[in-house]
């Protein structure tokens, strides 16, 4: 394997990461505030269906991108009044969202563009389009680090370089802010948090709102940066493995950005080799397109070492009175 081919293996992880990278940023959110979520899939998979067909509506990638938050917000507060609100099963709310969103998607879709569910093919400003950075086609025949800068660094939306900004910003956050110590808090000791005169439901319900947001970006981000529109069931598990990656990263920012690299790797791997011939022995692409599931039950196994969530996760708060 050749050092261009590396690179272009790279720069494809890092594409596919990138949904991952936000949707395990907003699972850390909600969790860190002791509101699980399973239903990161369905925020995604509405957001994509709202940012394509509004893009399309619209020729406009930036409303698309704001009816994509939109759709995943309303599925927020859908789990924020059955989890906060109504104190129900943090688990089968999200599981419910899933559902929810998989068939209304397919069923909206139908009804308004008669495609079979998916929506018309996106082009032109209904697109993200990759952004070359400065010096970038001056520096690519600089040895080693001009085709890094050019390949990998360069030529991304500007999503991509959003979703790696939240990175930082989402550890200041939690760990230089009030709002942060807050939040962790909720996630940890709620009846402390109350009796210090912070309102526990409106942290959570914060919590659950940036996740909503987040999911919305990683959507929009799936049908008009990746793909020129939705299909059904696009998502294909992502939000799932958003949530083994966030618990490989044991609910901490940095390490997110690894875990979710890994998986992206895992899946441009399988992309660039359907079959991956070893010499001795060729594994079949079956195999090779199922790797990043693969890791998925592995690191779901406890394979990866004990991660401890926060200790109030998946309980409603009942005010003592």
């Amino acid at each position: 394997m050749d050092f261009a081919t590396i690179l272009q293996i790279v720069d494809s992880a890092v594409r596919l990461m990138t949904p991952l990278l936000l949707a395990c940023l907003a699972g850390l959110y909600s969790e860190r505030a002791g509101i699980f979520d399973i239903g990161l899939e369905g925020k995604m998979l509405m957001a994509a269906f709202t940012s394509a067909s509004v893009a399309y509506a619209t020729g406009t990638v930036w409303l698309g991108l704001l009816a994509g938050i939109g759709g995943a917000l309303a599925l927020s507060l859908v789990h924020g009044l059955a989890s906060i609100t109504f104190r129900g099963n943090q688990l089968i709310s999200g599981v419910a969202i899933n559902f929810l969103a998989a068939g209304l998607t397919v069923l909206l879709g139908q009804k308004i563009f008669g495609l079979g569910g998916r929506t018309p093919s996106l082009e032109g400003d209904a697109r993200f389009h990759a952004i070359t950075l400065p010096f970038a086609e001056n520096l690519r025949g600089v040895p080693v680090i001009g085709p890094i800068y050019a390949e990998v660094i360069s030529g991304h939306t500007v999503l991509v370089y959003l979703a790696f900004a939240l990175v930082p910003l989402t550890w200041w956050v939690l760990y230089r802010t009030r709002f942060g110590l807050r939040l962790r808090a909720v996630g940890e000791n709620p009846a402390s948090v109350d009796t210090a005169g912070v309102s526990v439901t409106r942290m959570r319900y914060a919590a659950v709102a940036i996740c909503g947001v987040l999911c919305g970006i990683a959507g929009a981000y799936l049908a008009t940066g990746i793909s020129a529109g939705f299909v059904k069931d696009m998502t294909a598990g992502r939000g799932y493995i958003a949530l083994a990656a966030l618990i490989f990263a044991k609910w901490r920012p940095w390490p997110a950005l690894f875990a979710t690299f890994l998986f992206g790797l895992m899946e441009a791997v399988s992309n660039r080799f359907p079959d991956l011939d070893l010499g001795f022995v060729t594994i079949p692409s079956m195999f090779m397109n199922a790797l990043p599931y693969i890791l998925t039950v592995i690191i779901l196994a406890g394979f990866v070492g004990r991660a401890i969530p926060p200790r109030a996760g998946g309980e409603p708060y009942v005010k003592e009175r």
